[in-house]
Order: structure tokens, then C-alpha cells, then sequence
């Protein structure tokens, strides 16, 4: 076959290419560059300057092409600007959602069917499983790096194409090693980060940047809108969150914890935490990876990308679907909402802001976000 391998200047998708080759394929090599290549990415970055010199480097080694596509401006537009713009609105985004939907599998994948390529082939943990209705994703034999959660927007069309051949690795050592095996100079590169655009690991500075309006102090309120405390950067709570509430983190004798942010009023609403769990739940922007019953679909979701997946039952919308949990839980708008049969997604979408987490001057900007 000849197979695309999008690779990031890493470990992994520059053993993903080595193997390929190794297994006859013909193979060649796609970095996205995401940053300026003028300037030196920040430590833990990817897709800039080192890691595009990396993966060149691992392609001259083993012999076969690789192409670096200009996606800064749209990585800007899709990835970066789409993230503060959602903290702006009161909501915690997934970046990493974003970049794969909307610039790895959207251009890379482009690139790929343009120059006859049969398959794409990237360094995710997450496995392909031919099943009786098609190709199925799964979350990885290693659960420590699983990255299914990240990959729900996946669509049936994209998932045909795509392969995952790190799926059945044991462990990132074993992967590591086979990149040793291979004689790859990227062997003991250190992983990327999580939120690879953000300097110096602080989104707040990125976001209020980009929505001055938003920075300095405000408010912290109960339901009621009692003001109870004050807080130094609306940008600094999500919900859920029970740290630096000062004074406020317990009254009445209840801990408390934050129930919604005002990004407009530069407010951070809290409320107890035994009254703050709600078992309903709206999700937006529903991909589908299985037909949806009618009657709804018995599973387990997962609405962070690190807890543990618990029971529901998902009902499909015109406008997405709606979540009955069988146990409370305090879902933050934005984050993403997986469905699970076991080890396959089934589906997933992002979670709306309730009635109680609304700001008036701001839903305007959560409604964009959500058409976008």
C-alpha cells in the first residue's frame, strides 16, 4: 500500500513510518508546520522547527519522501483562537479535539487522497478494529496513554482511511525501543505537551491577551448572585473547580465549588457541592460512529479526559443528543462527552452550558462557537 504517515517530529509517529517501510509499504512522510519557522518553538511543543528537522531527519534516514505543509494560519484560526474564544464564552474547550478535526485529519488527509495514497497512517494511541459493520475505534491496549477520548469526532468516512499501528503497543517503553531497533534519533525525545500553544504552560495570559475585556478582578457569587467573594481573573475557574475561592470555599459550613462563569460580567458563580451534580445533560456537535436507537443507546460516557467512564443512557436530538446519567456528576460546559460500549467509542459530542452556567452576555458567543 502507499500510506501517508502524518508525522510530528516524535517517537511515535516516526516509528509508526519505520515499521510501515519495514513492512513493505511505500511510505511517505507529512509534518504540519503549526508554528512560525522563523523562531524556535517553545520546550514541548510540536510541529515547529526541531520536530519538523526531526522528521525529515528519520525520512533521509529510512529513504522515503516527506512534504512539510504551511497550516499556521489555519492551526491559528481553528485551534488556537477557537480555544480563547470558548473561554470566553464560559466554556472549557478541548484544543486537542479541535487540531485533529480540523487541521491533522483535514489537511493531512486531503494531502493523502491528492497523491493516491490507500491509507493515512498516524502515531495515536487508539486502535482500528475491522467489525462486522465496518471499522470500529477502540481505546488502546496501553489505557496509560489512551487517546480515544481525543479522537470521537473521528468521522466513519475518516476512520476507513486512517490506521493506528500503535494501538496494540504494550507500553511506550516497547515503543521506544523498536525506535532504538530502527536506529531512529528520536528514540529518547521527550513527549509533547498537551497544550502545545501556550507558553510557559499559563492559558490565562493567552486568553486574556486575546479578550482583554475579560482580564483583571471580579466577583465571586452564590446562586442568588450574593456576592461573597473576589477572585483576580475570571479566566482562572472552570466548573468543577473548588481552589482559590479564598473565604468562599466554605459557607454555611457547606463546601463550595463553582457552578458557572460569567466570562461577561467577570463572575464566578459557586454553590454547594452536595446540591451542584445534575443526572441531564445536552451535548452538541454529536458524531455519530454507530446508527442511534431510536429508544437511545445504553453505554458509559466519559466527560473528561482523565476520570472514569461512567453509566448513562444517550438519546439522540436534532440538535445532538441528551445524557441521562444513572449517577450525578458535575459535567463542565465544553468538555467533551464520549460514548462507550466497553473499549469502542460509539460517538461523543461537547457539553452545553446549562441554564444555571448561562451568562446573557455571552451566549451570543457560545452560539457561534457552536455553529462553528
Amino acid at each position: 500500500m502507499r500510506i501517508l504517515v502524518a508525522m510530528s517530529g516524535g517517537v511515535d509517529s516516526s516509528v509508526v513510518a519505520a515499521r510501515l517501510q519495514a513492512e513493505g509499504h511505500e511510505v511517505i512522510g507529512a509534518t504540519l508546520q503549526l508554528y512560525d519557522s522563523r523562531g524556535a518553538a517553545k520546550k514541548g511543543a510540536c510541529c515547529a522547527g526541531q520536530d519538523i528537522r526531526d522528521a525529515r531527519a528519520v525520512a533521509d534516514r529510512l529513504g522515503f519522501p516527506h512534504y512539510v505543509i504551511d497550516a499556521e494560519r489555519r492551526f491559528k484560526d481553528s485551534v488556537i483562537e477557537r480555544f480563547a474564544d470558548a473561554y470566553a464564552a464560559g466554556e472549557t474547550p478541548v484544543p486537542c479535539v479541535a487540531c485533529n478535526q480540523g487541521v491533522k485529519f483535514t489537511d493531512l488527509l486531503g494531502l493523502a487522497k491528492e497523491i493516491g495514497a490507500d491509507a493515512m497512517a498516524t502515531g495515536h494511541y487508539v486502535r482500528r478494529v475491522e467489525g462486522p459493520d465496518g471499522p470500529e475505534l477502540h481505546r488502546p491496549v496501553d489505557e496509560a496513554r489512551d487517546q480515544s477520548w481525543f479522537l470521537f469526532a473521528t468521522t466513519r468516512e475518516q476512520l476507513d482511511f486512517l490506521r493506528f499501528p500503535l494501538g496494540d503497543m504494550p507500553d511506550k517503553a516497547a515503543v521506544r525501543a523498536e525506535a532504538e531497533q530502527f536506529g531512529l534519533v528520536v528514540a529518547g525525545k521527550p513527549d509533547s505537551q498537551d497544550l502545545c500553544f501556550v507558553s510557559d504552560g499559563s492559558y490565562v495570559d493567552l486568553v486574556e491577551k486575546m479578550h482583554p475585556e475579560m482580564a483583571g478582578p471580579g466577583e465571586i457569587v452564590d446562586s442568588s448572585g450574593r456576592v461573597v467573594g473576589q477572585h483576580e481573573g475570571v479566566m482562572r475557574f472552570t466548573v468543577g473547580q473548588s481552589k482559590r475561592l479564598g473565604n468562599a470555599a466554605r459557607l454555611d459550613g457547606e463546601r463550595q465549588m463553582v457552578v458557572g462563569v460569567e466570562p461577561g460580567r467577570k463572575r464566578v458563580v459557586i454553590g454547594p457541592r452536595s446540591g451542584s451534580f445534575v443526572t441531564t445533560l445536552s451535548v452538541r456537535d454529536v458524531n455519530w460512529l454507530v446508527d442511534a436507537p431510536p429508544e437511545g443507546l445504553v453505554c458509559r460516557v466519559q466527560m473528561r479526559a482523565r476520570e472514569e467512564p461512567r453509566a448513562a443512557r444517550v438519546m439522540a436530538t436534532p440538535e445532538g443528543a441528551t445524557v441521562l446519567l444513572e449517577e450525578p456528576a458535575m459535567p463542565a460546559p465544553g468538555q467533551a462527552c464520549v460514548f462507550y460500549d466497553g473499549s469502542r467509542i460509539l460517538g461523543g459530542g461537547f457539553i452545553r452550558r446549562t441554564e444555571t452556567q448561562s451568562d446573557p452576555l455571552t451566549d451570543a458567543g457560545a452560539d457561534a462557537i457552536s455553529a462553528a
